[in-house]
Formats: structure tokens, C-alpha cells, sequence
């Protein structure tokens, strides 16, 4: 022991005398000791094992039977028998049994990724991260799209698991990247599969497999109901939206001012924490990825409605209104993910943020306020009378406008709403928000004497004077 007396090593080891001649004079205790397989007290089960315990279990074929509940039934049968601080005796026995009788387990198959040989798609749902959007709850999704071997992910918010989302997402993907993996992997989405009615099974809608062959992808799904067998993108999700958590918690509140406010945030965690890392491999994997094609194939969905009399169209079920000129044209109608951007003649007249449920509808007073001017007894039955309230503030200043003007107010009001089409609907709302406060009642008049036009800057242009001797000097020249 180094020098050291076998007492002095002992003490300052922390053992006894003893210990340490053993440790000097032979193996360690613990390379010699023998690990126990017998019991140092009787069974407390012993008497009802084989009658009761066991054929519950051999009937388990799923193994998912507790010990608790078999001791709850134990101790109903023989209440002087058993108690509940035998619950962990009994939990040893349960799995002891099931290592040498039990139902066998699922085997997993750790898999290994190959450079360029796949990627992993999917949706999940990101309002659990508790987003809001100036103030108000933000529902939506993540799509993401990740490379088996790299990791080297993008990320796309979406709302709502629509082809044109998938689509979108898919492309955006193969573009930021720069190449195409040979598979991409996901599970039955309802965006790119349909129900085989014929055999229950499901199969690659006609729009989603032209994508894929456009980037000459082969598809490979999961299982129905096998969701680890999509574990990149399961994996991929958790992390993300942890990852997303996180910042959030550091930047102290999860309210963004707009849409793409949020976008960028998101964006700026997927750099850092995701692909930042990612980089060694990705740039191992480049090599092996495919060219892109020319061009991108397009991923909306086109309708092509008549513009009703209403100054509204249909559009996949919902209801959006467009200038009022374009009553009983067809214009072309392009579903993006996010947008509905509304042609004429293959101009975009105007782009609208897209509805998510069926039978919802969006109405711009803009489109329909001069007709309403002239029509204001319309306004009191108009069907749509909500979306022409463009904020409280407007629906305040109508209720005012009733207390004070009575039958009368639809027609001041509608008149201060054509105003704010004109003259700008946040000048206008500074200006109720000014009148509402004051004592009195107002109206339209009034309300149009304190909007002050837009002022007009007309810039100063300074042309100098022509030098007269330049001419000369042409004029002598072209004498000579």
C-alpha cells in the first residue's frame, strides 16, 4: 500500500482494518460476491400465485396488466392476507415472470442514414407554444421538412394541412437546399393521400404525385398507426418545438407584432439551433443530392368564379368580395397557402388572407360602401352587416350615432365609413376616437371637417441655366 501501514492505508481509504486486509490479501469483495436468487423471506404470494396471479397474466396478451390492480383484487379476495405495501414484492414477481413467459415485445430496428438517400416531411401543431399575434391567440401549424443523414431542416408555418401548404413546403424545401433527396418519407397526410375505397387502403393523390415526379422523388409512407416508424420527423418536432419554447422563454413573452414577425423568429431558431450544427454533414451530403429541375411547379389551386351581384365570389366553399367592376366577370382565383390572390385578364386585382373553415366569408367594406351610400336602407338587413365594422372603434361610434341621431345614424355612418375608404381608415379612426371622447354628438360633418387631407409634397426641382457659351463654342466649331 504504498508504503503505508495496512491502518494508515485503512483510515485513509475510509474502511476498516478488516476491508483492507481482504483488499491486500485477495480480490475485491465485490468481484467475489454472488448475486442472490434466493429469498431472505417467504413469498406473500406464494399460496395464490398459480390459482390467481398467473392465469391472469397468461391472459395478458398485450401486457399491459399492473400489479397494482391485481393486488387490489388480491386483497378484495383475502382481506387479512395482503396489504398495499406489497405492491413493489408483487411488481418484482410481474416482471420476473415476463422476461421468461411473457408476451414478446416489440423489436425496433436501429436504422442507418445514407447521404442523399432521404428525407422526413410533416405537419405539427405549433398553438400549444401559446403565440400571439398583437395580442390575439394564433392557431397554426409547423410543416417540416428534414434530411435523414444531416438533419438540415426548414420549417414552414402553415394553417391547416391543405395540399397548397404541403406543396409549398415541399418545394420551399428543395429550393433553400439547393438539391433533391431520392425519398421523402411521411406518413398518410390527408393533403397527399386519398382513401382507396376498394381496398381501405390509401394512395397518393394525382396532385401531390405530380410533385413528386416533377423533383423525381419516390414516395415511402409509414404504417397507418405506426407514427415512430416516421421517427425523424416525430424526433425532429419534439425538438423543434421545444427548441421554439425555449427562445421564447428568453425573450420574455410570446406576442409578435404580425404574422411575419413570428415567421422570422421562427426562422432565426431553425438557423442557429438546427442547422448551424447541421452544417459539417450537410455539406457531406450535398454531393449526393440530385439536381433541381428548371423550375418550380406551381403550388396553389385555381377556380375560376363569376363575380355574383353581391360584388362577392365562391371560392372552395367560402365567401370573399372583390371590387364591385368586376360583377358578372369570370376572374381567375389562385389558392395559396396563406393567400387568395384574385386575376382579371391575368392582373392581380387584389390579394385576400385565405379563410380556413368552409362557409366562412371575408367582406371589404371598400368593395361595397359606395353602392351602401346609396342604398342605406340596405345596410340594416345586409347579410354580411358584421365585416362593416372594420374595428371597435367604428362599432362604437355607430352605437353613438344611434343614441343620438336615431333612424338616422345607418346614413351618417355609412357616409364617415365611405370617408374612411377615401381619405384612410386609421385617419378617420383618430378622428372618432377624438369625438367620442368629447361631449356632444357628432357626425358626419363634423367628422369629415376634422379629417385633414393628406398633405401633398411637391419636390423642388432645380434646373440650372444653359450655358450659352457651350453653344458658341458648337457653333465656332462646326464653322472651322
Amino acid at each position: 500500500m504504498d508504503g503505508k501501514t495496512q491502518a494508515a492505508a485503512a483510515a485513509a481509504s475510509s474502511m476498516s482494518l478488516r476491508t483492507a486486509r481482504e483488499w491486500d490479501t485477495g480480490p475485491v469483495p465485490s468481484a467475489t460476491k454472488q448475486l442472490r436468487d434466493w429469498r431472505t423471506r417467504p413469498d406473500p404470494f406464494a399460496t395464490v400465485w398459480l390459482t390467481d396471479v398467473e392465469p391472469l397474466l397468461k391472459s395478458d396478451l398485450q401486457g399491459i396488466l399492473e400489479a397494482k390492480w391485481v393486488l387490489e383484487v388480491l386483497r378484495t379476495r383475502y382481506p387479512e392476507q395482503f396489504h398495499a405495501g406489497q405492491a413493489r414484492t408483487l411488481q418484482r414477481r410481474f416482471r420476473d415472470w415476463r422476461a421468461r413467459h411473457g408476451v414478446e415485445p416489440e423489436v425496433f430496428f436501429e436504422q442507418v442514414a445514407v447521404p442523399g438517400r432521404e428525407a422526413a416531411i410533416d405537419f405539427t401543431h405549433g398553438t400549444e407554444l401559446g403565440v400571439t399575434i398583437a395580442g390575439d391567440p394564433f392557431p397554426h401549424l409547423l410543416f417540416e421538412f428534414v434530411l435523414s443523414y444531416s438533419h438540415w431542416t426548414w420549417v414552414a408555418l402553415a394553417f391547416g394541412e391543405t395540399f397548397e401548404a404541403l406543396a409549398a413546403g415541399v418545394q420551399g424545401a428543395l429550393w433553400a437546399l439547393g438539391g433533391v433527396p431520392e425519398i421523402l418519407r411521411s406518413d398518410n397526410l390527408s393533403a397527399a393521400t386519398h382513401e382507396l375505397k376498394a381496398s381501405s387502403g390509401r394512395d397518393l393523390t394525382p396532385r401531390f404525385r405530380a410533385v413528386l415526379d416533377h423533383y423525381g422523388l419516390r414516395s415511402s409512407r409509414i404504417t397507418p398507426g405506426k407514427a415512430h416508424e416516421n421517427g425523424v420527423a416525430e424526433q425532429a418536432h419534439r425538438r423543434l418545438k421545444s427548441l421554439v419554447a425555449q427562445a421564447l422563454l428568453v425573450r420574455g413573452h410570446a406576442d409578435f407584432s404580425d404574422i411575419a414577425a413570428y415567421d422570422a423568429f421562427v426562422q432565426e431558431v431553425v438557423a442557429y439551433w438546427r442547422n448551424r450544427p447541421a452544417a459539417a454533414r450537410l455539406a457531406e451530403e450535398r454531393p449526393a443530392l440530385r439536381a433541381l429541375p428548371s423550375v418550380a411547379i406551381p403550388s396553389y389551386t385555381t377556380y375560376h368564379p363569376v363575380v355574383r351581384r353581391w360584388s362577392t365570389i365562391r371560392v372552395a366553399h367560402r365567401t370573399y368580395s372583390v371590387p364591385a367592376q368586376l360583377m358578372g366577370h369570370t376572374v381567375e382565383a389562385r389558392v395559396h397557402p396563406n393567400v387568395v390572390e384574385v386575376r382579371y385578364r391575368n392582373q392581380v386585382v387584389q390579394t385576400i388572407p385565405r379563410l380556413r373553415k368552409e362557409d366562412e366569408h371575408r367582406i371589404d367594406y371598400r368593395h361595397v360602401i359606395g353602392w351602401l351610400v346609396r342604398k342605406p336602407g340596405a345596410f340594416a338587413r345586409y347579410r354580411y352587416r358584421e365585416d362593416l365594422y372594420p374595428s371597435l372603434l367604428f362599432r362604437r361610434a355607430y352605437d353613438a350615432l344611434v343614441r343620438s341621431h336615431g333612424e338616422r345614424a345607418d346614413v351618417e355612418y355609412l357616409r364617415i365609413l365611405q370617408l374612411a375608404a377615401t381619405a384612410g381608415e386609421a385617419r378617420v379612426g383618430v378622428v372618432l376616437a377624438a369625438v367620442l371622447d368629447q361631449a356632444g354628438g357628432f357626425d358626419y360633418l363634423r367628422v369629415q371637417a376634422q379629417v385633414a387631407p393628406p398633405e401633398c409634397v411637391v419636390p423642388v426641382i432645380h434646373i440650372p441655366a444653359p450655358d450659352l457659351a457651350v453653344y458658341d463654342a458648337l457653333r465656332t466649331g462646326a464653322a472651322a
